[in-house]
């Protein structure tokens, strides 16, 4: 079922980069707990392939997932990479032995990611790279101008086209394009966790791309009687109401959902292309009341 009418469209973030608004969140293509290979190597290849074939450009990703797993995978599956496909990276973090998640934004962390992320993509220079300051779920209060600068400088060197910041604050956003431009802010945002409702349409009106994180709740799935029942009303799936909420949010706003199912993948594509009318709105919009 290949489309290359995907729902929303595209938005430009630059002269030299345009997105699909429905892209792909590449983290679940690593094993359990985004950590380790997955147990069906081959079907996570599937899985990348259908993104291409769906006419997705737009690929989220970063070299903590695994790690390195998923950048190894999307090399596999996609390289050499057609000319207009985009593959958006995010450093700051790494991963511990057990698994576990730890900020890692020293200068010399983050070059290292940097190179990683681009040895395991196959890539001289990446399409765009986030910088993870925050929580899974929050930001943190402080400057991030050190490790932004970092950033800027491997900008300079050819290594990085563009930059963008996750889990942040709009003052962070402010101190980082006062060092250098950012084409997108990745945060965590749904139907029901709307604090950054202000930021989205501040971004809008600077045509800075938006880039909503746990649709659905994520670590802690998201329960909404409102949610079940429009979805119900209208014959949809939750995660299809969720994608179609965002997309009529905001014309800045991308969409990176995540699937290690090539099924699933099918489902939200088309899923987003949803309609909501203003009766669904009005009941979606006071769940964050």
């Amino acid at each position: 079922m290949a489309t290359t009418t995907l729902p929303g469209g595209t938005f430009s973030l630059a002269d030299d980069l345009t997105l699909t608004r429905v892209g792909y969140g590449a983290m679940q293509l690593a094993g359990p707990h985004v950590f380790g290979p997955p147990a069906d190597r081959a079907a996570a290849v599937a899985v990348l392939r259908e993104v291409v074939e769906l006419g997705i450009n737009h690929i989220d990703t970063s070299d903590y997932y695994g790690p390195h797993v998923t950048n190894q995978i999307i090399k596999q599956a996609l390289y050499p990479y057609p000319e207009n496909r985009r593959i958006v990276t995010k450093v700051g973090a790494r991963r511990d032995a057990q698994g576990g998640w730890s900020q890692a934004l020293a200068p010399n962390e983050l070059r290292q990611a940097v190179l990683e992320n681009l040895e395991n993509l196959g890539v001289e220079a990446l399409d765009v790279v986030n910088l993870r300051v925050g929580g899974l779920d929050a930001p943190r209060p402080g400057s991030i101008a050190e490790p932004f600068t970092v950033l800027a400088e491997m900008q300079q060197e050819g290594l990085i086209k563009h930059l963008g910041v996750s889990t942040v604050t709009a003052e962070q956003i402010a101190e980082a394009q006062s060092i250098a431009p950012i084409v997108c802010v990745q945060n965590f945002y749904n139907i029901a966790h709307r604090v950054d409702d202000a930021l989205v349409d501040s971004l809008a009106e600077r045509g800075i791309a938006y880039v909503p994180y746990f649709p659905l709740g994520g670590f802690t799935p998201l329960q909404s009687s409102s949610l079940e029942s429009v979805a119900t009303r209208l014959e949809a799936t939750r995660m299809a109401v969720a994608l179609a909420w965002l997309l009529q949010r905001s014309p800045n706003m991308l969409l990176i959902p995540g699937t290690s199912s090539v099924a699933h993948l099918r489902e939200n594509v088309p899923g987003a292309a949803l309609a909501l009318p203003r009766d669904a709105l009005d009941e979606l919009n006071a769940i964050a009341g």
